[in-house]
């Protein structure tokens, strides 16, 4: 699992000209699903998500986690993560999980999410969407389940 985590002061996704989800300040995540994932990554992902400390405490310093400050989550589906750009000029997909594992991971994630608290509003799987955001800091940061970087 992957995912591309930014810091936002607010964010929408649309499809159709329908807004999905929406949330004020928070994070923006981009997840991808590998063809591997299940319980155990979700469980990861969603420890190494809500447990990152990259809010600012009273002092200035990313100190604070989502967690400690109870702020929302937007979470869009993006199997694009698993892009692999190393030959040619066309991106291979291989190792994104096919649709139908994909997308019972991708809901249990966001369940997981709600489960323990956090407001998360999220895309819709396999729709072309539009997402907006304004990142603030800014803050970007990249996990992986697997710790390749």
């Amino acid at each position: 699992m992957r995912a591309v985590i930014q810091r936002v002061s607010r964010a929408k996704v649309t499809s159709g000209g329908e807004i999905l989800g929406a949330i004020g300040p928070g994070l923006v995540v981009f997840l991808g699903i590998h063809g591997n994932d299940g319980p155990d990554e979700i469980q990861w992902m969603a420890d190494k998500i809500l447990g990152l400390r990259i809010f600012e405490d009273e002092d200035g310093k990313m100190n604070r986690s989502l967690l400690d400050i109870g702020r929302e989550i937007l979470i869009v589906s993006q199997f694009t993560l698993y892009g692999d750009c190393r030959k040619g000029r066309r991106p291979g997909f291989t190792d994104a999980a096919p649709p139908a594992h994909a997308e019972p991971v991708y809901q249990r994630f966001i369940k997981e999410i709600r489960q323990r608290g956090i407001g998360a509003a999220a895309g819709r799987f396999q729709a072309f969407m539009a997402v907006e955001l304004v990142n603030d800091g800014p803050v970007t940061l990249l996990v992986d389940s697997d710790k390749l970087f």
